[in-house]
This record gives structure tokens, C-alpha cells and sequence, in this order.
């Protein structure tokens, strides 16, 4: 087959701007091979080479007495004690996933799970984020189904318990969903593997599903806007199998185990390219691969088909050569392709042979830690105006107004669909602010949640980014976990107009500062920009995953109100409304400042929860929806009504950040009253859990009623 032309459409078609076309030129003297251009296209894009993040990614905290290794591996690594690690890490598939859902989703999940286990940890949870378009949307069930079917079909087929995560829908998501995925794995603290290649003639070894074309310019489209071609780009989308993942997983780890394995990486966004690329410039070395050695499961597969296929359940690893045949056993036995294409060379170069002819030999290090880097212009987002009059609701029409939205309803349609119990370590199963799984053979337990309010970091990119923080911090406090670390998926529109640019400079300025405040390093990462479509971008979107730990059980708050039990809010309520659910859910309104977080006043709180944890029956944090939905998912789910004092909007559906609600007896209530006089943190009885009625301030209306309310919208809304 010929090589095409290189003609400057073809290298628009790439992605490449003629400025980067012509630094290619100038790098390497003259015009690329066709391979060439697709190389460096992939190695280049968005979203292998963060060009137009980097320098700010730079400025995240990421170390700390708990962190083993922060960014730059497949995934973080965080000290839990006792020999052990946790390694976990969340990133998008968003492109894929609207082009094809179930595959986007499912493949998603596998690849997260890879970043994982590639470092040798055994997978213990995954959680997801999911952002919709309306649900009236032509388009929007249709996702939403595929989505979650493609989530499930693969996690469950793996073996994974699936604890947590979170589902908004929005306009803004209506050309362009968002699926981004977590994975955490346990692994012992002195058997991390890495993808720093070492040793020169060491052989490079290719392991587990064979390369087809699924998914060849993935990672190059996902760098870029949608269109009207957007069907043109489906066989770019991936296609997953987890039972070989599965095989994968134990394959690598028993390999691992047998000493063999000098470093290894898994195959995602841009495949072979980028596993070759990451391992050799890491170890200053360059690669030498023989494309005819590659397990295809296509005919008369090309050089640049084979260099960009993102075939999923693929592994690259550098082998030490005396233990080749002990790896090649392993491999037969799950029997999974186990192939030597190539080799470390000391020279910088990426050499690529296929059929006897050289059809790429390039520096190695410029396509990677030598790739473009931009300080792309911004512009820091206007202050919002002032909220303005609020209009008038009743407290019951106003919760009417939440638990009947498909965002604010019960998720059980979604989270029944997932094994969250496979494994039998689960300890907090979905529908809480965090999942909770214990560390198997030990008294310990690991929380996890992911969080973000768009419309918050829209309004206010810096309070946006901190509050995605905090409200994951208290997911893991109202659980009984100290936070650890955090990882981070930034899903943004297209950088290179000033705005969008300055929104995310703003929210990673937030998250810098909260995770300091906070003690939650980010060890992990990922970040997904160009998520528009026709010109019109998504709500900006950091979603932040955080982990935390339970050094035992005991410590663990996961229990319901019982009938009498007094509600107390712990720390401040001002009762603030701007860009608020219940504005946007009764109105349509998204106006005025996100709440401002003040991050002592947080770890304040959380200190405070933490420190009286024994007093308390149960505990949940106070955010979308404030005092009044809060109080009213902690009823409803232990099957109880309520009966809160206050009746008005401001008070009940503000969302004043640093707050908990907890549910208590009356000696708790008095316990908790007498450390709040000494912690400097404010304790007020806002109501009493009992009956079969749900009472604002006398507004009143039948729990009954309300909660076929809150467990039936969501379904109806997407079914």
C-alpha cells in the first residue's frame, strides 16, 4: 500500500497547526513518512502531551509524608500503612463514549483499570462521573442507556466493585457527554512497578490482546471539536473485552511476582506509540521496534495503522532477557499473545521497521518530554452580578422541585445496574456521599468519592475549585475516613479562547489551594479540553476524585436516624442562594457568585466530625440542595419522616459550604453541643427525625408521597 501524499489538509486532519508542522521540520531536517506524521500527531495532541496545561498542572501541590509517587506514572501511589499502598487514578473518556456509548464507556473502564494494575496493584473499586445533556434531548437517552450499560458490562465482567460516583444532566452537555472513570487498586509499598525503561539490548515485549484497527487516531480525536462529521469519527472509538482483561490482570501480576518484568506500561490513548515513547524517554533510552512481530488479528495491517490502533488489553513491558522464558510460560497459560517486537537501543532515536523498510526513525525524546508547550493566553472570569431578588416558593414545592429532577432524584436505576459486592469487601455500597471497601485481611477500610458543581466553577472558577475539593473532603469525613489524596479530571472546552482558557487557570488555582488546605495531595490525573461542539463548549467540569482511610471499622459512620433522633447542623449556615439546585431545578435560574469556601472553617468542621464521630448516628454533608435535601435523603432512607424547624428558602435551601448534617440522641446532642463550645465550631438543632410526614416549617406533605417522588424521577426522566 502507498503512503499518501503529505499535503497540508492531511496535516490539518491531524490535528497539527503549521507552526508545530513546521517545528516537526525543522527537528528532524526533513518531510516526515506518512507513519511519521501520525507519530508525531499522536505525541502531540492534547491529550497525550497536555500542552496547554502543563504549565499550570505544575503548580498543583503533589507531595506529602503519605505520597509514594505523584503525577507522571500510570497512576498515584499513596502509603496506607502496615506495607501497603493504594494506587488509584480517574480519567475521561468523553469523545468515545458520545460517539459510541456502550464501547466509550466500557472501554473507559478498562483502561483505567490497566493504569492500575500496569503498576501492580489487584483492582478494589472503581467509581464513574457521568455529565449528560437534558433529558429531552433527542439524544440524551440514548447515552445515558449506553453509558451506564457499557460501565457495568465491562466492570462487572472484570470483577470490580463499582462504590461510587455521580450523574448530572445540563444543557451545556448536550453535544458532548462526559464519562470519566476511577480505578483503585491495592498493591504492597515495595512492589510498585514503573514505566521507566532500563538497560540497553533489553527486549521490549508486547503482551495480551492481539492489534486491530478499533481505535486507530483516537487520542487525536479526542484533541479535537465535534461537528457535523461526528459519525465519520466511529471507528476510531475502541472496542473492549474484559474477560481478556481479566486474564491480563492476573497475567501481569503473576509475571510481575516472577522478578522478570524491568518496567511496563499499558496501551491506551495512542497505543503502541505512546507506551514505546513514555518507556524509552523516561529511561533516557531510545526504542527499536519490528512491526512484523506484532500479534494482529487484521490482515495487511500498515505501519501507521498498527503505530495508532488503541486495540484495548494490550500491555508493552521491558523484559529482563534470562527470565524470557518463565514470561513467555505465564503468558501461554492465560493464553494471551506474548511477543518480543523490539528493543532498547543507548541512541535517541524511535526506530520503527515493518516489511524490511524504515518507516520511522525519530528522535525519540521530541515526541515526548520534548513536545510543544503553550502558555496560551487568558482571561480571568468577570466576577458574576449580583443574585437579585429570588423568587417566592414554598419549602415543599421547592423539594418537589429537586427530588423530581433526574438530577437531584435517587440514582438507584443507575448504581443497580453495577456489581457493587463482587470481591465481598464492600462495606458502603453506592447511593452514600462515599463507598467504603475494606482492605481485605485487615481491620482497615478505604472511602472513595468523586465531586465537582459546575455551575459553580462557571460562575466562580477559583470558590468552583476549591468547593469540588472540599465537597469531596467532607464525602470522606462524613464517613469516618481521614482524606488522603486526590486525583483529578479536568474536562474543559476548547483552550485556545482566552475564556475557557481562564476558566481552567481559575479552577486550578481552587484545587491548589484546598488540597494544601486540606492535606489532599493530587497524585493523578487527567485533563480533557476541546469538549465542544459546534463552537459551544461544556459547563467547565473539574471533577475531583479523593481517597481516604479507616484505620478500623470502628470508626466507620454509616448508620440511619432512628424515629426521635434530633438533626443538628454542624458549622455555619448564611443561607447563601446563588447558582444554587434549587434556583436552577424551580427556575431555570443560574445566577449570582458560587458560595464562597473558607478552607479553615472546613477543616474545622471536619476535625470536629472526626474527633466525635462516636456521638454520632449518622452523618452527611450539606451541598446541592442544602439543608433541606440533605435532611430529606437521610430521612427517606431510613424510611422515617422529618420535621425541621426553620421554613424559610434561604435557611433551608442555601448552600453555605463547611457544614454537616448528623443525626443524634438527646445525650449525643448534648455532647456535641459542650465540643462545640471548645472547638470554636458553630452546633444548632435544626429538627427531629419520626413519623410518616415531612414538615418544613409547617409546610407539610406525606413522606410517602415524596418518596415514590424521589425514586421514580429518574427512571421516568431518562426511560
Amino acid at each position: 500500500m502507498t503512503d499518501p501524499v503529505i499535503t497540508p489538509d492531511l496535516i490539518a486532519k491531524h490535528g497539527m497547526k503549521p507552526d508545530e508542522y513546521a517545528r516537526l521540520l525543522e527537528i528532524i531536517g526533513r518531510e516526515p513518512t506518512f507513519t511519521e506524521l501520525g507519530i508525531f500527531s499522536a505525541m502531540w495532541n492534547e491529550h497525550c502531551s497536555y500542552k496547554s496545561s502543563k504549565r499550570w498542572l505544575r503548580t498543583l501541590p503533589t507531595t506529602g509524608p503519605q505520597v509514594i509517587c505523584g503525577p507522571g506514572e500510570n497512576a498515584g501511589v499513596v502509603d496506607i500503612g502496615d506495607g501497603q499502598a493504594v494506587i488509584f487514578k480517574m480519567e475521561s473518556h468523553n469523545h468515545p463514549s458520545y460517539i459510541e456509548p456502550h464501547q466509550g464507556a466500557a472501554t473507559g473502564v478498562g483502561g483505567i483499570l490497566r493504569d492500575v494494575f500496569t503498576m501492580g496493584a489487584r483492582p478494589i473499586a472503581a467509581m464513574n462521573s457521568l455529565s449528560f445533556g437534558v433529558p429531552s434531548h433527542p439524544k440524551t437517552a440514548y447515552l445515558v442507556k449506553g453509558v451506564v450499560e457499557g460501565v457495568g458490562s465491562y466492570g462487572n465482567a472484570f470483577g470490580v466493585p463499582t462504590v461510587g460516583g455521580e450523574v448530572r444532566f445540563h444543557k451545556s452537555y448536550n453535544g458532548n457527554c462526559l464519562v470519566n472513570a476511577f480505578a483503585a487498586g491495592l498493591a504492597d509499598a515495595d512492589k510498585i512497578f514503573y514505566s521507566v525503561a532500563s538497560g540497553v539490548g533489553m527486549p521490549v515485549v508486547y503482551l495480551g490482546a492481539k492489534t486491530g484497527r478499533d481505535g486507530v487516531g483516537g487520542a487525536t480525536m479526542a484533541s479535537a471539536e465535534f461537528d457535523d462529521t461526528i459519525e465519520e469519527k466511529r471507528p476510531t472509538v475502541q472496542v473492549g473485552d474484559p474477560f481478556t482483561e481479566k486474564r491480563l490482570l492476573e497475567a501481569c501480576l503473576e509475571l510481575m511476582a516472577s522478578g522478570a518484568v524491568i518496567s511496563i506500561q499499558d496501551m491506551g490513548a495512542a497505543g503502541l506509540t505512546c507506551s514505546a515513547v513514555e518507556m524509552g524517554d523516561k529511561g533516557g533510552l531510545g526504542i527499536k521496534l519490528q512491526l512484523d512481530d506484532v500479534p494482529q488479528r487484521e490482515t495487511n495491517m500498515t505501519a501507521y495503522e498498527m503505530m495508532l490502533s488503541e486495540s484495548q488489553e494490550r500491555m508493552l513491558m521491558v523484559l529482563k532477557p534470562e527470565l524470557e522464558d518463565v514470561a513467555r510460560a505465564i503468558f501461554v497459560k492465560w493464553d494471551l499473545d506474548f511477543a518480543i517486537v523490539g528493543e532498547t537501543i543507548p541512541e535517541d532515536r524511535f526506530l520503527i521497521l515493518h516489511g524490511n523498510e524504515v518507516k520511522a526513525d525519530l528522535p525519540l525524546s521530541k515526541l515526548s518530554s520534548s513536545a510543544p508547550e503553550y502558555d496560551r493566553p487568558w482571561v480571568e472570569t468577570p466576577a458574576a452580578l449580583p443574585l437579585g431578588d429570588v423568587p417566592s416558593i414554598g419549602a415543599i414545592a421547592g423539594l418537589r422541585a429537586l427530588i423530581g429532577s433526574p438530577n437531584y432524584a435517587q440514582k438507584a436505576w443507575v448504581y443497580e445496574q453495577y456489581d457493587s459486592m463482587v470481591g465481598a469487601d464492600t462495606v458502603v455500597a453506592p447511593g452514600a456521599g462515599a463507598g467504603v471497601v475494606r482492605v481485605h485481611g485487615t481491620g482497615k477500610a478505604l472511602a472513595f468519592t468523586s465531586d465537582v458543581t459546575p455551575r459553580y466553577v462557571k460562575a466562580n472558577p477559583f470558590e468552583g475549585g476549591k468547593q469540588a475539593v472540599a465537597e469531596a473532603y467532607r464525602n470522606l469525613i462524613a464517613v469516618g475516613a481521614k482524606p488522603l489524596a486526590t486525583t483529578d479530571n479536568l474536562n474543559f472546552g476548547n483552550p485556545e479562547k482566552p475564556e475557557i482558557m481562564g476558566q481552567m487557570v481559575g479552577a486550578i488555582k481552587g484545587i491548589g489551594a484546598a488540597v494544601a488546605a486540606l492535606d489532599m495531595p493530587i497524585v493523578s490525573g487527567n485533563v480533557s479540553l476541546y469538549n465542544e461542539t459546534d463552537g459551544s463548549g461544556i459547563l467547565p467540569t473539574p471533577t475531583i476524585g479523593a481517597v481516604g482511610i479507616l484505620a478500623s471499622l470502628d470508626a466507620l459512620i454509616a448508620g440511619r436516624p432512628v424515629a426521635g433522633d434530633l438533626a443538628l447542623v454542624v458549622g455555619e449556615t448564611f443561607g447563601h442562594l446563588g447558582q444554587s439546585a434549587l434556583l436552577a431545578e424551580a427556575f431555570g435560574i443560574e445566577a449570582g457568585d458560587a458560595p464562597a469556601v473558607d478552607l479553615d472553617a472546613e477543616k474545622r468542621s471536619g476535625d470536629f466530625i472526626l474527633a466525635n464521630r462516636k456521638a454520632l448516628r449518622a452523618c452527611t454533608d450539606l451541598a446541592d440542595g442544602g439543608l433541606a435535601l440533605a435532611a430529606f435523603e437521610m430521612a427517606e432512607g431510613a424510611g422515617l419522616g422529618l420535621s425541621l424547624i426553620a421554613g424559610d428558602v434561604a435557611t433551608l435551601f442555601g448552600e453555605d459550604q463547611a457544614r454537616y448534617l448528623v443525626a443524634v440522641d438527646e445525650a449525643g446532642a448534648a455532647t456535641l453541643e459542650a465540643a462545640a463550645l471548645l472547638g470554636g465550631v458553630e452546633v444548632v438543632r435544626v429538627g427531629r427525625f419520626g413519623g410518616d410526614v415531612v414538615d418544613f416549617g409547617g409546610d407539610k406533605a406525606s413522606l410517602a408521597e415524596l418518596s415514590a417522588l424521589y425514586r421514580g424521577a429518574f427512571e421516568k426522566a431518562v426511560g
